[in-house]
């Protein structure tokens, strides 16, 4: 049989799709059979503690407690698994930094759950060292002294934050890719100890460009259907934009860029912004999503605005109070949450207080090499760029890690591929034996902290006499530590120069003071390899451990010259600080709070090493001794709660100060609103919110806008004496540039404790006002 001829159009139309098939046949099969190297699952969950009475953690200040909410602290995970192999768990925290009693429980959660699945080998915890977060959770007596002991409700959110983020990680799991990036930001950390850097070796000091690390590494995880579902990134700067005077929770500036990038994506995806989605200056909001162009007649919305004054505050249930959070109700069912996490790097001599350090009674810089002021340290302050409104300061440095974090995440496109091992030891650093490259053997020394910790730095200078680059000490305050623990010779000349104030590795009452047995670790995935340390590594002593496991790594074939080398500070237990043995014979600071001797760093070269060693000839590690369980033998010397009261005639939550009649307010301006309230360690409303700002939808519908998430938001909890039973909470909102003109309320949630232990949740409302 014959076919009739085709027409010259027709053949060519076949020609073309005859080429065009298997083309898209190839891509057809590409979305339905993936062939992704891993599985990814992202995870974030609520950790913020008592937002009252307890002593925050960071600057040992003892007058520094907690009164309230500055924005929320989060936990956050990844877990990459290959489909049948091994997996791994990085969790970074809002929190100062990981405690060992901490991972400990976490682990053991994990165990009864998933058996073997996730051990101490391939489950790290980090954290941001932020100093705004509530303290009492680590489990040794000189992290704990000024928190007046252990707090159990600071520890169990953060053990049960952690699990959950876990679980929600694990349950997202999905084939879905990485890629990584990495570039300068050139503005938000410089050298708080900058004399004792320059103790390195000039030669050694000539090989970079500046004296802190400038670059940022970042992880973009990118879902196979979904698309990009979070980024992790490492970059070294201290967690110290509030100041020791702060008293509410925070997530510093590392937090702070967490929320700015998570905002930015939920709005990116939106309103379909460009690649980069924010002009210069501005923060990342979600008000355009939320709120739909309204009629912006002045005086119908005054009119709509007086129809409602404040109520008397009402008992709610719980449920309602955290059903009222604003991310919640925007979240996707069907879709993983976006998770960005800004991690801690080797921030050890890094501060953002950009502007350099001066002294706060004659406006001149501080001296060069002991940070004082007439021989004082405690007028020598260090200045973040929105000098000196530490909020703002906090912003601009937050604000400068977000965008930068954006650029690499928008341009990342180095793929990782490859395998995905770990390896993980303890070590007693208290009694190491190191061999030095000069064949000579050394030994660390039970921990002890020098002179100069007592000092503190320009982020948070100490009190008395004391001065960094002290290495001799003195006769008064030597005699105040011989009535505490006198160091035998043996101590004292292996803690040379460093002139020990405080013995804590020796001291045992009433139960250990400092840790000695510490966790060592190893992640790969792909070409991408994360080092986690349980303490603030240095500059210099971070580069010196990066450039050794690089060393190591990059002789295998797996890898060659194609590597990323991170250093996760402050992970899985918490040892202060590690400097190079030219840093820690100046003994600023850092050097005087490296616990276990000068030769600290050299035995985690030499112990990073034999890790690394074994991670790239497939061998196992020795698990070496396990570091103690303390938790039975806490003591805590906190007051509970009693009982909250109002005056007579009052409701928990009635307002005691309200927005002015007919009020009008600009973006810019400040809107104050007072309530009786009760303490807020009766409910941490985790995943829930103190306060919150709403936008009055149509007549009658309130729609949720900002909470305790919000920057602009903030939760000031105060008593008018510390045994008083009467509580108030004021609750301010800072007006976005960007929100929409409209009629706002502001609410705020509780619980009080009656006299016979019983919670009850309770609401108030302020009277409603015009944003024009």
């Amino acid at each position: 049989m014959e076919f009739p001829s085709l027409s010259m159009r027709a053949c060519k139309t076949l020609r073309i799709w005859t080429l065009l098939l298997p083309l898209l046949l190839l891509l057809w099969s590409s979305v339905v059979h993936s062939n992704s190297d891993y599985l990814i699952g992202l995870g974030s969950y609520d950790i913020t503690g008592p937002a009252a009475d307890v002593n925050m953690m960071g600057y040992a200040n003892a007058e520094q407690i907690a009164s309230g909410v500055h924005f929320r602290l989060r936990a956050r995970a990844f877990i990459v698994a290959e489909p049948n192999g091994n997996r791994v768990v990085f969790v970074n925290l809002d929190a100062c930094m990981a405690s060992q009693l901490v991972t400990i429980k976490v682990l053991e959660r994990l165990k009864a759950r998933y058996g073997d699945l996730y051990t101490e080998k391939n489950v790290a915890i980090s954290g941001i060292h932020t100093h705004a977060g509530p303290g009492g959770y680590l489990q040794y007596v000189v992290y704990i002294v000024t928190s007046l002991g252990f707090v159990r409700q600071s520890f169990d959110v953060i053990v049960d934050g952690i699990e959950k983020t876990i679980v929600e990680a694990h349950e997202n799991l999905r084939p879905g890719s990485i890629f990584v990036n990495k570039g300068e930001l050139l503005d938000a950390g410089v050298n708080r100890s900058p004399s004792g850097y320059l103790n390195n070796p000039a030669e050694e000091r000539s090989k970079y460009k500046y004296n802190v690390d400038k670059e940022m590494t970042l992880l973009k995880f990118v879902d196979d259907e979904w698309g990009p579902i979070g980024s992790f990134n490492w970059f070294a700067t201290h967690g110290t934009s509030m100041s020791r005077t702060n008293s509410l929770i925070s997530g510093d500036n590392k937090g702070a860029a967490a929320r700015f990038m998570e905002d930015w994506f939920e709005r990116k995806n939106a309103v379909k912004m460009d690649s980069v989605g924010f002009e210069d200056g501005e923060t990342p909001r979600r008000i355009s999503n939320i709120i739909p162009s309204i009629n912006d007649n002045h005086h119908e919305l005054l009119e709509i605005a007086a129809s409602f004054q404040s109520p008397p505050g009402k008992p709610v249930t719980k449920t309602l109070s955290i059903a009222r959070r604003v991310r919640s109700a925007l979240r996707q069912v069907d879709k993983p949450r976006f998770v960005s996490a800004f991690c801690q790097s080797n921030c050890g001599d890094v501060s953002p207080n950009v502007l350099g350090a001066f002294c706060i009674d004659t406006g001149l810089p501080c001296d060069f090499n002991h940070s004082t002021c007439g021989g004082k340290n405690e007028l020598c302050y260090g200045r973040g760029p929105g000098y000196p409104d530490e909020f703002e300061s906090t912003r601009i440095i937050g604000e400068r890690q977000f965008k930068k974090a954006v650029e690499l995440f928008s341009g990342a496109s180095e793929q990782v591929k490859g395998k995905v091992d770990f390896r993980h030891a303890y070590i007693d650093f208290s009694q190491l034996e190191v061999n030095l490259p000069n064949s000579k053997v050394v030994k660390t020394c039970p921990a002890a902290m020098g002179f100069a910790f007592a000092a503190g730095t320009t982020d948070g200078p100490g009190a008395f006499d004391f001065r960094q680059g002290d290495d001799q000490g003195n006769p008064f305050w030597k005699l105040v530590r011989n009535l505490i623990k006198t160091p035998d010779q043996e101590q004292i000349d292996c803690q040379q120069p460093k002139p020990i104030l405080l013995d804590t590795g020796e001291m045992k009452v009433p139960y250990d003071w400092a840790p000695s047995i510490l966790p060592i670790q190893i992640f790969r995935i792909g070409q991408f390899v994360i080092l986690s340390v349980p303490g603030e590594f240095t500059t210099m002593a971070g580069r010196r451990l990066r450039d050794a496991m690089k060393t190591v790594l990059s002789g295998h074939k797996d890898f060659g010259n194609n590597i990323h080398v991170v250093i996760a500070g402050l992970t899985n237990t918490y040892s202060q600080y590690v400097t190079t043995i030219e840093e820690y014979e100046v003994q600023r600071y850092e050097g005087a709070s490296t616990l276990f001797g000068q030769h600290t760093l050299s035995g985690y070269i030499q112990e990073f090493t034999k890790l690394a060693n074994a991670l790239i000839n497939a061998q196992t590690v020795e698990p070496g001794p396990q570091p103690p369980d303390l938790l039975d033998k806490q003591i805590s010397f906190l007051t509970p709660v009693v009982v909250d009261t109002t005056p007579l005639g009052s409701n928990f939550g009635d307002v005691i100060s309200d927005v002015p009649k007919n009020a009008t307010f600009k973006r810019g301006d400040m809107v104050s609103v007072t309530f009786w309230s009760a303490c807020p360690r009766n409910d941490l409303m985790t995943e829930g919110t103190f306060s919150l700002v709403e936008f009055l939808q149509g007549k009658e519908t309130w729609v949720p806008t900002y909470d305790d998430d919000d920057f602009c938001l903030r939760f000031k909890w105060s008593r008018p004496s510390k045994l008083s039973s009467r509580s108030k909470a004021t609750i301010e909102w800072r007006i976005p540039q960007d929100v929409a003109s409209g009629v706002y309320r502001i609410k705020h949630f509780g619980a009080a404790k009656g006299l016979l232990g019983s919670i009850r949740h309770f609401t108030g409302s302020s009277s409603a006002f015009v944003v024009a």
